[in-house]
């Protein structure tokens, strides 16, 4: 059964009227709450008065460590749990051939002055917690959060999402939870729910179990793209915290559950509230946060840290021949992280390209403008220096 709207055009019309300045509906209640505006890090720029071997040294030494403490070799990984990173590289290498110009976090496409940005995502075995939780209401925030966050990396404003629901036996009351959600996660993040699709499918699906895809497109100027294509050794490295795991890595998560001995009722050791309330925590919606940055001035890159972690995102967003270093302790790291590597014995390597660490978007400034963007947020949200661009491929972290 497809759902449809007959000013599809019009409102279409009205969004690209006014992409310009972005505009966002006032917050429903599931919306997240302001966050306090973090500039411990501002003054932080140790590593630039220190040659490139010598931040190498640094790094790579403190690197081989910590790899030491977090339990050597014999660890939960991802890749045990079913899901091969480098295998989803590799699909993706083969299909930029097939379509050039693919492997962005948002696909553009030129429209007058101005590019729609596209992006699809779905909220992968995270499912599998919502239905032993039985926590349909957030989920559909997860849904539009993993797209919208992908294309607003290109400085867009959303303007509208489209859903995916299926199932084996339609549940009108479990759908319509699952629907809430979505709706809530549009209000958030200022766009329309343009439609979607139900499909009932017998015999396809668990019984109580259904599967969920998302499509938001935005639009922005063709100079106001957020490319990369600037940024410099030198440039500075803002992070915007999680509420936690967001919607990837579910797998390894469900194996380090099932490995520990705990239930998703018992308490997340080092915090308050259950595993399975923290685990189900909605994805974060950075678009306004994300958007009111970049009128700021001095954005250069995007990244919106998912599947890959730091380790394979944020490089996404650099020139050849750059990378970054990543400043340990310099944001707060959520419990439920610091659980999970103590049960699974995870490596320090394996976290970060697996998890977001408690860090959800990764914005690449200007060292001028990174003073400029933490001082003028005025408490609207919180933002931790966590680290530089610097000459040299890949992540490195001290």
């Amino acid at each position: 059964m497809t759902k449809t709207v007959a000013a599809a055009n019009a409102e279409l019309s009205r969004c690209v009227a006014l992409s310009s300045r972005p505009a966002f509906d006032k917050p429903s209640i599931a919306a997240q709450p302001p966050l306090a505006v973090r500039s411990s890090r501002l003054q932080r720029y140790p590593l630039l008065s220190l040659s490139l071997p010598e931040r190498n040294a640094i790094c790579n030494s403190r690197s081989r460590s910590m790899s030491k403490d977090s339990g050597g070799s014999g660890g939960l990984t991802y890749k045990d749990a079913g899901v091969d990173i480098d295998a989803g590289t590799e699909l993706v290498r083969r299909i930029a051939k097939m379509a050039p110009g693919i492997g962005g976090f948002g696909g553009l496409f030129p429209l007058g002055d101005s590019y729609l940005v596209a992006g699809t995502d779905g909220v992968g075995t995270k499912l599998k917690l919502a239905f032993e939780t039985g926590i349909h209401e957030t989920i559909g925030i997860d849904l539009v959060a993993m797209s919208v966050n992908d294309i607003v990396t290109s400085g867009a404003k959303p303007l509208f999402f489209l859903d995916y629901f299926a199932t084996s036996h339609l549940d009108v009351d479990l759908a319509e939870k699952v629907i809430k959600g979505i709706v809530d996660g549009c209000q958030q993040s200022g766009c329309a729910l343009l439609g979607g699709e139900t499909a009932e499918m017998p015999d396809f699906y668990a019984k109580g179990e259904y599967d969920l895809s998302g499509f938001a497109v935005g639009i922005v100027k063709k100079d106001s793209v957020i490319d990369g294509k600037n940024i410099v050794a030198g440039d500075v490295l803002i992070g915007l915290p999680s509420s936690g795991v967001h919607s990837n890595g579910f797998s390894l998560v469900r194996r380090v559950l099932a490995h520990s001995g705990l239930s998703l009722k018992d308490e997340l050791p080092g915090a308050t509230g259950t595993l399975g309330e923290a685990l189900m925590a909605p994805t974060v919606i950075y678009v306004k946060q994300v958007l009111d940055i970049i009128d700021k001035g001095g954005v250069k890159g995007i990244a919106h840290i998912t599947g890959g972690g730091f380790t394979d995102n944020i490089p996404r967003v650099f020139p050849k021949g750059l990378g970054a270093v990543i400043y340990d302790n310099s944001w707060n790291v959520p419990a439920v992280f610091k659980w999970m590597q103590q049960a699974g014995n995870i490596e320090d390597a394996e976290m970060r390209r697996t998890f977001n660490m408690g860090i959800g978007m990764v914005l690449v400034v200007s060292k001028e403008a990174s003073q400029r963007i933490l001082e003028d947020a005025n408490g609207a949200y919180t933002a931790y220096h966590i680290g530089e661009v610097v000459n040299g491929e890949g992540v490195t972290y001290c």
